[in-house]
């Protein structure tokens, strides 16, 4: 009775295609590219791909164990399992709380970018003050944020088998086959440079999938390695309590083990082909130099890529921020799931009445987060050594300190304190065959501590 009041997905399709969702966010449509390029291509990729079947493959299988044990959200089903662990749930419910206002935000600005290539604007995004006269007007991403959030919301608001697994059966194969058709589309892209040669996009795949170990010594490894192990949380959605509230939402005769293999094989070809999207038509344009551009890559760099490719470019740039929406939508409504579950199974309370709340929060803040680039601007240096404002210090404080210290708590309590075996146990208890039940104990118990405190002593500067 209480799973039917709290709402549950009505078979694994729908559970793996909400996770997936989740998991495609902007994490890897834009993150995950800039640092493939930045970190040598083929070699990161090659890290990520180890770390992603080992570290990440171990905590994502412990969180969606843990909520379908528990059949609670984060904030409780920490609790649930051991008296003294309660603190985990805490920070993994705070953790999306502080993430959903400026993630709307950001998501603000992706439709702000759809809106102007779907009215023929593409060629004025791509001029060089757009970005900065749009994120520094005082209503503009208000407004646009708005936009996000709510769509987000009503989602919510239409509960787990109505809104979530719903939209995201609808949302998934579309946001595929936008992604596939793209990432086609970049590697047949070719320009004559200055000297006269042709540079292709099958010259950029090349730059991002082969190796480079070119001035890649032991130190640079480990920050490939580093930086790999960061952008596994964004794209398994692992320590922000989502995973634990989707997994509370799995029935019971569910293959666990299977959906979570479908979940990770998923994400990392979406993570891969946003590379193969981004890269090669960056490379053909800007060479190079231009792969490694950062968070600016996709609001600055790649609309004036648009723009050099005429007429095809307004519909190329259409399709791309509408595939950006799509996966900015499917993640930002599974943080905002992470704190509605948490309300209704801590407070007992509705799930419209939850999602008012948490709504109304998140659109507060966010109006700061829009205020923090005008009216309330100012710069700061944060541990790290990067210029903050106050998107970044959420950013910072939710992703660097809170998300390792929730990922760090969990290996203990599950290694430790519980033991292997209640994850294991839960993930078998069909007669389902874990395959990799010894990978599982030896990473949560001690390689994904070992390195998750790593992480967090580089994060918080430390190291």
């Amino acid at each position: 009775m209480e799973e039917k009041q709290r709402g549950s997905f009505g078979g694994a399709i729908g559970f793996v295609l909400a996770a997936a969702g989740s998991a495609v966010g902007l994490g890897n449509i834009w993150r995950f590219p800039y640092l493939a390029a930045r970190d040598g291509g083929g070699l990161f990729l090659v890290v990520y791909l180890v770390l992603a079947v080992t570290f990440g493959f171990s905590l994502l299988t412990a969180e969606i164990a843990i909520g379908r044990k528990t059949k609670q959200s984060p904030l409780t089903a920490y609790k649930k399992l051991s008296e003294k662990s309660g603190f985990i749930g805490v920070l993994a419910c705070l953790v999306p709380f502080m993430i959903m206002p400026y993630y709307s935000v950001i998501g603000g600005w992706v439709v702000k970018y759809f809106i102007a290539f779907l009215t023929g604007h593409g060629a004025d995004a791509a001029s060089d003050e757009y970005f900065g006269n749009f994120i520094t007007h005082q209503t503009e991403p208000i407004v646009m944020m708005v936009i996000f959030l709510l769509a987000c919301a009503v989602i919510i608001y239409m509960g787990v088998s109505g809104g979530i697994e719903k939209s995201s059966r609808i949302i998934m194969p579309i946001l595929l086959v936008l992604v596939i058709g793209i990432a086609i589309f970049s590697l047949t892209i070719k320009k004559t440079d200055d000297a006269g040669n042709v540079v292709t996009g099958l010259q950029g795949m090349k730059a991002y999938v082969v190796p480079s170990l070119e001035g890649v010594g032991i130190k640079e490894f480990f920050f490939v390695v580093t930086d790999a192990l960061g952008q596994l949380f964004f794209s398994l959605s692992i320590a922000m309590g989502i995973m634990v509230a989707y997994g509370s939402y799995v029935p019971d005769d569910a293959n666990l083990v299977k959906s979570i293999n479908q979940i990770e094989i998923f994400d990392t070809a979406v993570a891969f082909l946003a590379g193969v999207m981004i890269i090669p038509a960056v490379y053909v344009f800007n060479g190079t130099e231009g792969m490694t551009k950062g968070p600016s890559l996709m609001f600055v760099s790649l609309p004036k890529i648009f723009a050099e490719m005429g007429k095809v470019g307004d519909i190329i740039g259409t399709l791309f921020f509408a595939m950006v929406l799509f996966a900015a939508v499917t993640s930002g409504m599974s943080v905002l799931e992470a704190v509605v579950s948490s309300l209704i199974d801590k407070f007992n309370m509705a799930r419209r009445r939850a999602t008012v709340i948490e709504t109304i929060a998140a659109l507060i803040i966010g109006v700061i987060v829009c205020l923090g680039y005008n009216v309330l601007f100012f710069n700061i240096k944060l541990p790290n050594g990067s210029d903050a404002q106050i998107l970044d210090i959420l950013d910072y404080i939710s992703n660097f300190v809170l998300m390792p210290i929730v990922a760090i708590a969990t290996c203990i309590l599950v290694g430790w304190i519980l033991k292997p075996e209640t994850v294991i146990d839960e993930a078998t208890k069909n007669g389902e065959r874990f395959g990799r039940k010894g990978l599982f104990k030896v990473m949560i118990k001690y390689v994904a501590p070992v390195l998750l405190v790593i992480l967090f002593m580089i994060s918080v500067g430390i190291v």
